[in-house]
């Protein structure tokens, strides 16, 4: 009878606790992961040590390259848009910093797994301790970076104000998304080795959609009513609410709540939508 019982106890299903589990695991992970930021802070200084050994200027090649490109896209831009070049080179390389954050959290991220592959193996430690690597290797980019942004400033002038302390969350806020997208990109990359250039080309495309070497408001007040209807649609993307919130502060503008939460411009946007499908129609 005992012996009865037994077999049925063994093949009654097991409770379904296994997802639970897999989220205590997946918090677990985390928390072990934030305990061993001295390790991950290591490491990811390193990686840009590393990455400009033997080489004279170091780590300033960051800010050097990031400061020709922003020099060189904001003269040619300004130039094509008639913008004044005092207002429009330190718009354009404050959003060329904040935009390599992100584009640098969204690739390195759907690779941080497989680039890290011998680690995982060998080194008995918390996945998100590479994820943590990856989000603070950016940051001290992002930091280096800072140094062009601020020679700019002090070339030409910003109405700074207390308004600059509204970075500091709202940077704090585009770091912890850069985080949980590198995880997700990085587990779906890692099942799927198609996904990272995928993501490539996706983020090249995004990039060109976001205002970051063209003013959103200049082509909202196109004359051409077809050009400023359209550019509503940049609304839809929400890399470029991300990096307003952040780009806004750093040039002695107001954060504007819409910029982040945006449902009076949806009915815009769906307008525009629908003119376009209509004029297809037609």
């Amino acid at each position: 009878m005992s012996s009865s019982v037994n077999l049925d106890a063994a093949q009654s299903p097991a409770p379904l606790s296994a997802p639970s589990r897999s989220w205590q695991r997946a918090f677990a992970d985390l928390r072990q992961g934030w305990r061993q930021r001295s390790l991950w802070g290591y490491l990811g200084w390193q990686d840009i040590k590393q990455r400009y050994r033997r080489s004279v200027l170091g780590p300033l090649w960051i800010s050097i390259s990031m400061g020709v490109l922003a020099t060189g896209l904001g003269i040619l831009y300004a130039a094509l848009f008639s913008m004044k070049i005092e207002v429009f080179l330190p718009y354009v390389a404050t959003g060329l910093l904040i935009w390599n954050y992100i584009s640098g959290c969204i690739l390195e991220g759907s690779e941080v797994f497989i680039s890290n592959e011998g680690l995982i193996k060998f080194l008995p430690a918390p996945l998100s301790l590479h994820v943590f690597r990856l989000v603070w290797r950016q940051t001290l980019f992002f930091l280096h970076n800072l140094v062009i942004w601020l020679i700019l400033i002090l070339l030409f002038p910003q109405s700074i104000s207390w308004t600059l302390a509204l970075a500091v969350p709202a940077f704090a806020l585009l770091m912890v998304n850069g985080f949980w997208v590198a995880i997700v990109s990085g587990i779906v990359a890692t099942r799927f080795r198609d996904i990272p250039p995928i993501i490539a080309s996706v983020v090249q495309l995004v990039f060109y959609m976001t205002p970051i070497v063209w003013d959103y408001n200049t082509l909202a007040r196109n004359p051409n009513p077809n050009v400023a209807e359209r550019a509503h649609l940049a609304e839809l993307n929400p890399v470029m609410h991300f990096l307003e919130i952040v780009r806004q502060p750093m040039l002695g503008e107001m954060s504007n709540p819409s910029t982040t939460l945006y449902p009076r411009r949806r009915i815009r946007v769906s307008a525009v939508l629908r003119n376009a499908a209509s004029t297809s129609g037609a």
